[in-house]
């Protein structure tokens, strides 16, 4: 039984998950499941079930599920070692690991899409304009000077910190949030998306996409 993975097309912590079964050549199989207004498949009893956070994504492998980005990548480098996606040796294996949560922890959740609607319904205020840009800026002020000169964040190999970047940049291009203080990282993401692993991992290549 292949690993099934539970995704939204537009989520970034599936995102990332989607890129590292991709970067480990993981075979998998990829259950959408809508988190778009009016929908909501998430909040369903069958979902429910299954993850009761009723968050993406949500990973089975045989008879393990597993909720939260952090924790099912951290599973797949521990049970799918062939592909390393964390550095084998200190310092840059906490490195990368730090790198990836300043953005799972640091940036995202604050302009996760429940945070943003709950700000626009229930304080009348538009948080795709100044409040995504301030913490995407801040974060990324950061990221910029963490990573290296090489290709990728960490230098000539792939790692987890590209998985992670990717989604936030995609995210950031999204919301029109100006990026011309980050070259570095636009550099980067930009040679990340030349592979077919992040292409295929990406929002618009999804069966579910614009739904």
């Amino acid at each position: 039984m292949p690993i099934r993975l539970y995704s939204y097309w537009r989520s970034s912590a599936a995102y990332r998950v989607r890129i590292a079964l991709n970067l480990k050549g993981l075979e998998h199989e990829i259950v959408p499941v809508s988190l778009a207004p009016g929908v909501s498949e998430h909040r369903g009893d069958a979902y429910r079930a299954k993850n009761p956070q009723m968050l993406v994504p949500f990973l089975e492998d045989g008879e393990l599920g597993i909720a939260q980005s952090m924790a099912i990548l951290e599973y797949l480098e521990e049970a799918y070692p062939g592909v390393h996606l964390l550095p084998q040796s200190e310092p840059m294996r906490s490195r990368t690991r730090a790198f990836c949560n300043m953005i799972a922890c640091d940036i995202h959740p604050l302009n996760n899409l429940r945070v943003m609607s709950y700000i626009k319904t229930e304080f009348d205020a538009n948080p795709t304009g100044d409040w995504y840009s301030h913490w995407i800026h801040e974060g990324f002020r950061a990221a910029e000077v963490l990573v290296g000169d090489g290709p990728f964040v960490f230098g000539d190999e792939v790692t987890l910190a590209d998985a992670f970047l990717v989604p936030q940049m995609y995210n950031a291009r999204r919301f029109d949030v100006s990026l011309d203080e980050f070259p570095k990282l636009v550099a980067i993401v930009d040679n990340c998306n030349e592979l077919g692993a992040f292409q295929d991992a990406a929002p618009e290549s999804q069966s579910d996409a614009s739904t």
